[in-house]
């Protein structure tokens, strides 16, 4: 006998519909599975097997042949193996369908027949919603993650044997339900607040400017100064993720197998921090079948990298892609995918060797040569792409005696909801969302600046030797600045405190 069901698997972050087919033939037993299975789906044959038999039913001894269709598209994970144990059931007339609904199946098979959760449920029931099927059977893990998907029923089964008795009529699963606004102010609560930080009010201000802007900032300060701690601090005061965009940046999390369990949904801003050993594919993304790397986890985000001289230099270069596009796009012979990486940077790094060059309570032992080499490591192209260098020196005793607590997040992002408010309406229509992503017509058009500060900004320019590329960052950073001061003309003072936020450009460490 034949039976069929409709399964789906991940290819990048969007999903795609697996007709799996199941055949009986009477020769003598023998189990096979075509249509490109990877080594994960070829070994469901044991799971399957002892997950039938340890349920309870009888395992056929028979030619079992398993077509997954389309055969030209390679199938990975563990999602078919229910879809596969209740194939062979079918063909063998131990199940009988009595659903009149569309449904569709996935789940992975311990070998006592419980449901295991599995990876990218959540871009699987977006599809499954957009071909048309009415419902959803996945594991009892995943149900609130595709219960996200509004317009299908979620049936959330725990054992093979549950499934069964589901599709057979014998017992009724009710549709799993979430509360969406409660779920989404659940999971939006923040574990840590500006006013935790004490001092450093110019880097404050400057991540204040970042986020009302959408700038990649850089911070330079001795060790101990705060970098870090600023930086993890930074997705607080960026605008409330929308529901659109949770949705999106969970589905990277599910695809990448990252949803803590018992978590649903990503409601918060991500905050990404790899170590500076990561390779090329865990920062980009990559492998034999291609996962997101940290500037896909990052999207929407911060992606924050400590150190940043230490990394490997061809790591950070094919940062400069991303950081323009917005997006990463993964070649290999018989696929291209992309990912998308929106995300803002946030780097920290000593401004020497040892750490100690701008720290009065320390002597620096580094030769000048020593340090100038040590900031070459960043290639000049990639801080061009970075609109705020940021100096954090090392704090006093009576800022890190204070006990009084410095502004919190709250206050700071409404600041910014205000300003990118404004954005909003200036770019309406458009596709851009915030300064930082002005080209530049968009520059020509909206930062335009008077005589006294264009005389300013040419000074800088010479004295500096700034390139085209700064020259436009400058003129960004002072919009967002005005924008904080809700002032429609970008005047002197506005371009002055954006020269300031290019700390390597000013050669401030004298190397």
């Amino acid at each position: 006998m034949l039976s069929k069901f409709i399964s789906a698997a991940v290819l990048g972050i969007d999903a795609f519909l697996v007709e799996v087919e199941t055949d009986l033939g009477a020769n003598v037993p023998y189990f096979a599975i075509v249509g490109l299975p990877d080594s994960a789906v070829k070994e469901s044959r044991e799971r399957v097997e002892s997950a039938i038999k340890n349920s309870g039913f009888t395992y056929p001894l028979k030619r079992i042949t398993i077509n997954m269709a389309p055969a030209d598209v390679r199938k990975e994970g563990s999602a078919f193996d229910l879809p596969i144990a209740l194939g062979i059931l079918s063909a063998h007339g131990q199940l009988v369908i009595r659903r009149s609904q569309k449904l569709l199946i996935l789940g992975e098979l311990s070998l006592d027949g419980q449901v295991r959760p599995v990876r990218g449920c959540l871009s699987i029931a977006i599809r499954a919603r957009n071909e048309g099927f009415q419902g959803l059977v996945v594991p009892e893990g995943n149900a609130r993650e595709a219960a996200l998907v509004k317009g299908l029923d979620i049936y959330p089964v725990s054992t093979l044997s549950q499934a069964v008795a589901f599709l057979n009529g014998q017992t009724e699963i009710a549709p799993h339900v979430e509360d969406f606004d409660k779920l989404f102010q659940l999971c939006a609560a923040e574990s840590v607040d500006f006013s935790d930080v004490r001092g450093q009010q110019h880097a404050k201000r400057a991540l204040e400017v970042a986020a009302a802007g959408g700038h990649n900032i850089l911070m330079i300060g001795p060790p101990g100064s705060g970098k870090t701690m600023l930086a993890r601090r930074l997705p607080t005061i960026l605008p409330k993720l929308s529901m659109e965009e949770a949705l999106e940046t969970t589905r990277i999390y599910s695809v990448a197998g990252l949803l803590e369990p018992g978590t649903a949904l990503v409601a918060i801003r991500p905050f990404r921090s790899p170590h500076h050993t990561i390779s090329d594919a865990g920062l980009i993304g990559g492998g034999t079948h291609p996962r997101p790397g940290e500037v896909s986890l990052a999207h929407h985000g911060v992606l924050f990298l400590d150190e940043l001289p230490e990394f490997n230099k061809s790591v950070l270069e094919v940062l400069r892609q991303p950081m323009e596009d917005g997006r990463v796009t993964i070649s290999r012979a018989a696929m291209s995918l992309t990912f998308p990486a929106s995300f803002m940077l946030a780097a920290a790094m000593n401004p020497c060797p040892c750490g100690y060059y701008t720290d009065p309570a320390h002597e620096c032992t580094c030769s000048p040569a020593a340090i100038h080499r040590y900031l070459g490591r960043v290639s000049g192209p990639l801080l061009d792409r970075i609109d705020i260098h940021i100096e954090v020196p090392a704090l006093r005793y009576d800022e890190i005696a204070r006990q009084q607590p410095g502004e919190n997040s709250a206050a700071i992002r409404s600041r910014v909801d205000r300003a990118r408010e404004i954005q909003r309406q200036r770019f309406q229509g458009s596709k851009i969302y915030c300064n930082a992503a002005m080209q530049s017509r968009e520059i020509r058009t909206y930062c335009a600046i008077g005589p006294e500060a264009e005389s300013l900004l040419k000074q800088a320019m010479d004295r500096m030797g700034l390139s085209a590329r700064a020259h436009d960052r400058i003129l960004k950073v002072a919009r967002t600045i005005a924008d904080l001061e809700a002032s429609k003309e970008i005047a002197t003072g506005h371009i002055a405190e954006a020269i300031q936020y290019r700390s390597l450009d000013r050669n401030v460490w004298g190397a």
